[in-house]
């Protein structure tokens, strides 16, 4: 299998809050209540743990409460290449509704210094070769900017890594500037990074035709439970995931990201590859937490997805 290092640059301790149904203003009692060691990076690193490949996890990580990341570290078997900063790593709520309706309130991250920032880039080039893909996902943490954000994406790609890109805003703006190799923006994380509409299957189209031209080569647009467009140089497929009961939408797209990963890592043939990867995806939202649980289930769930190449309904 692969060996995959994945950079979480603002990861978090998400603290998940289930309940029948959320009343603004009013005293909410929780069914249960849970957390997770997460961030988009470290969620993708457990789906791809689960699929067979080597793990190497790396960003910034509080030192004041890093216990609950080194036991998910360990108890995975990843290699830690996390650079520690002063301060504790931020908690994110999620208050999960039966319905399926997430609300999220995520806190900033602690304060990420040059030094610390350096740390990294020098840890990057000592590690990173050697591994076939960078995944590099989520939030920008305080004390980090766009500009070396995009310097960071050029680095790994000169150290002769493929760059899986998940992110948005600024960050996203930014990173396709340095041509990724992958990127897996939503409908609205993709308009808003090239300032164009994307609602369509059209618009869509002509942003990857774009993208394709600066020498981003997989451009994977999420759209939930509608599923997922995959625009390639020689493909274009959509894939409808199968009705599921919905825990949490949380690590949905991470997985999504991860089952790409593995199918394109494992030159799997295109359809083969949405149809693993969506299945993976609507697993994660029939569950708290993140990875495959459940072999029997992900086939019956594989079983579901419909592909079909994408034109415009």
């Amino acid at each position: 299998m692969a060996r995959i290092l994945t950079l979480t640059l603002n990861p978090a301790l998400d603290l998940t809050v289930r309940l029948a149904r959320l009343e603004p203003g009013e005293v909410n009692r929780s069914e249960t209540m849970l957390t997770h060691a997460a961030g988009k990076g470290v969620n993708v690193a457990q789906v791809l743990a689960d699929l067979g490949h080597h793990v190497t996890v790396g960003g910034f990580l509080g030192e004041d409460n890093p216990q609950a990341f080194e036991a998910l570290i360990a108890r995975r078997g990843f290699v830690d290449a996390f650079i520690r900063v002063p301060g504790e790593t931020r908690s994110n709520i999620k208050i999960a509704e039966q319905g399926g309706r997430v609300t999220d309130i995520n806190a900033p991250g602690p304060q990420v210094t040059e030094q610390a920032q350096q740390a990294l880039l020098n840890q990057l080039t000592l590690i990173a070769p050697g591994h076939d893909v960078v995944v590099v996902a989520g939030s920008l943490p305080r004390g980090v900017s766009p500009l070396w954000f995009q310097g960071l994406l050029v680095q790994l790609k000169e150290l002769g890594l493929k760059v899986a890109l998940d992110t948005s805003g600024e960050a996203l703006r930014v990173g396709l500037k340095a041509c990724p190799w992958l990127i897996k923006p939503n409908t609205e994380e993709l308009a808003e990074a090239l300032d164009c509409p994307t609602d369509s299957v059209d618009l869509q189209a002509l942003a990857a035709e774009r993208l394709h031209a600066e020498g981003i080569e997989h451009v994977v647009i999420s759209h939930g439970a509608d599923g997922v467009n995959w625009f390639s140089p020689g493909t274009a497929l959509h894939a409808t995931p199968p009705k599921v009961s919905v825990a949490s939408t949380v690590g949905a797209g991470d997985s999504l990201l991860a089952g790409m990963l593995h199918g394109l890592l494992s030159f799997d043939v295109p359809e083969t590859t949405l149809r693993r990867a969506t299945a993976i995806a609507a697993m994660a939202v029939t569950q708290i937490g993140f990875g495959i649980s459940d072999d029997a289930q992900l086939a019956r769930l594989e079983s579901g997805v419909h592909v079909h190449p994408l034109t415009e309904q």
